[in-house]
């Protein structure tokens, strides 16, 4: 069975996640989720929120896809954390050539690691190539619309959260 791991903060999920996990789900059996508990980054939803939004469209992703998707809290490092899951390969997503630097940077340091775990780059798609949870989440505290770059579930729930 091959077992991918794609990992982020996921605060929230996007649509530049669900699209990086639709087609993640080409490359897997099984998709684990890795939800960095990461609180230097001052997430605005608890871990245990994250994961609950992770799953609910993990769910309809599964359904599309056939995979199996599940989410994975984690606080180690990510090549831990693929240890832990049984992962053969770690998912990313990429946006712009910044994204690259920083990443190319992260799989050598696994790779020095453990060598055996690949590491493979999705381009976002190109309508989502500009979204980042950071800037939704400073568009949704401004006022502004969210709802192109978040599932209507996730745009509740972040609504809700800024008040």
């Amino acid at each position: 069975m091959r077992i991918g791991l794609y990992p982020g903060t996921f605060d929230p999920i996007t649509l530049g996640h669900t699209d990086i996990i639709r087609r993640a789900c080409a490359l897997v059996d099984r998709l684990v989720i890795g939800v960095a508990i990461n609180t230097g980054k001052g997430p605005l939803f608890s871990l245990e929120e994250r994961v609950a939004m992770v799953e609910a469209e993990c769910a309809k992703l599964s359904a599309e896809t056939g995979t199996e998707i599940v989410a994975h809290p984690f606080q180690n490092l990510l090549i831990d954390c693929a240890h832990d899951v049984g992962a053969q390969i770690i998912i990313r997503g990429l946006r712009a050539v910044t994204d690259f630097e920083y990443e190319y940077q992260m799989v050598g340091m696994n790779r020095a690691m453990d060598d055996s775990v690949e590491t493979v780059f999705l381009m976002a798609e190109a309508r989502y190539q500009a979204i980042a949870s950071k800037l939704v989440k400073e568009i949704a505290k401004l006022g502004g619309d969210v709802s192109n770059f978040v599932p209507a579930d996730v745009q509740e729930k972040l609504l809700a959260k800024i008040g």
